[in-house]
């Protein structure tokens, strides 16, 4: 290898270094927030989102709005999900993605490309969980208030009267939070981003 070409290498090196570690940090901070269905990855994400709004005034139940500006300048106003006061419906015809034309939102390219015979399968939204400590059915009362709340086959299971979220199945579309009636709501909402950092961080 000459010199120049060493340099060149080095370059190219040195540069995807770079990216690895500005992806990894704004993946990080995105651990804060949860993205709209089918966001691609958050450094792709920063920089192909115009905050346009068209994906916020394309959902009907008002689940998205603009991030604050107190977030920094890098994330204002870009869109997210505001899964605990609100749920997402898992739309079959996406919406919030047809209406994003910079490719920010995206629907995986070969269900993009031609249409599926059957509904695109909902991606995983943020990390649903029981609080068994406010869940009435955990402490004698039934409720069943979140029963036929969930869309999407085997997320929503129940060992008697009792309900269980299958993390394997559910998408944290947080529509069981909505159904369920206790004050705050016994359904714990998480960012999917923040339960990859905290379990990076056991196995540090």
């Amino acid at each position: 290898m000459d010199r120049r070409n060493f340099f060149r290498k080095a370059f190219r090196d040195s540069s995807k270094a770079v990216v690895k570690h500005v992806a990894k940090k704004v993946e990080q901070q995105a651990s804060r927030w949860i993205r709209p269905p089918f966001a691609v990855e958050e450094l792709n994400f920063l920089l192909a989102c115009t905050r346009c709004d068209a994906c916020i005034e394309a959902c009907e139940y008002q689940v998205i709005f603009r991030l604050p500006p107190r977030l920094g300048a890098k994330v204002a106003a870009t869109p997210a999900l505001d899964l605990l006061n609100h749920a997402c419906h898992l739309c079959a015809d996406w919406p919030c993605v047809a209406a994003c034309e910079t490719g920010a939102l995206r629907l995986p390219e070969s269900e993009a490309d031609s249409p599926p015979a059957e509904p695109v399968a909902p991606p995983v939204l943020a990390r649903a969980s029981i609080n068994t400590q406010s869940c009435l059915p955990y402490h004698g009362p039934e409720c069943g208030a979140c029963a036929g709340s969930c869309p999407v086959e085997g997320a929503l299971d129940w060992q008697l009267t009792r309900p269980v979220i299958n993390p394997l199945h559910c998408t944290g579309c947080a529509l069981c939070r909505q159904a369920c009636i206790t004050d705050p709501p016994a359904i714990n909402i998480q960012s999917a981003a923040l339960v990859k950092v905290n379990d990076a961080r056991e196995f540090v």
